[in-house]
């Protein structure tokens, strides 16, 4: 666990509410040379997670970088984020050469204090499998406890039974250039 998650959890306690943190690290420099912020997110609420789910949209998870840890109670998912913040920046540039460029960085997605993991429509046997990730929602049932639904394009999800909402999405530095933008309108988003 890093610094920074453990100075989180001790300023919290067992379930504890606060405001989400958003922590710009230092920048790193992409394939391409154009600097780019590592995003680290802590969230606690159904707000906080409405921010982390616009993050990942989009996002390519292969079905083996997907791990539930029963006896920590924790979720993991390694995923490749799109990067939005530069699309947009790219989609609104005047320079053709910036409309082309596209990233995505490795990323990891933490859930604390799971009680259950629950999948449906996913393949769990083909490790090489690539899902999409279109968004996270939470429900919270008995206050602090709820369910977070990660849903995946296809009609798969993965559904977390948790104490109450501990999500940690973090940046692991790897920046690479991304072939296309995801378009929701395209049949095929899962190769870009």
């Amino acid at each position: 666990m890093s610094r920074a998650s453990s100075d989180v959890r001790s300023a919290l306690g067992a379930c504890g509410r606060r405001a989400l943190y958003l922590v710009f690290a230092a920048e790193r420099i992409a394939e391409n040379g154009d600097a780019m912020e590592e995003l680290k997110l802590v969230a606690l609420d159904k707000d906080d997670i409405e921010i982390v789910s616009a993050h990942v949209q989009d996002a390519l998870v292969k079905v083996a970088d997907i791990l539930w840890q029963p006896r920590e109670q924790r979720f993991v998912m390694a995923l490749n984020r799109f990067d939005w913040m530069n699309a947009v920046d790219a989609r609104d540039s005047k320079n053709p050469k910036d409309a082309a460029d596209y990233r995505r960085c490795r990323t990891a997605l933490r859930f604390e204090r799971v009680n259950a993991c629950k999948c449906r429509g996913l393949d769990q046997s083909d490790k090489n499998a690539m899902l999409n990730v279109l968004a996270v929602e939470f429900v919270e049932r008995d206050p602090p406890s709820g369910i977070v639904t990660l849903i995946f394009s296809g009609g798969g999800a993965i559904r977390l039974e948790v104490e109450c909402l501990e999500a940690e999405l973090v940046d692991l530095g790897e920046v690479f250039s991304a072939v296309l933008c995801p378009d929701h309108f395209d049949a095929d988003t899962t190769t870009a």
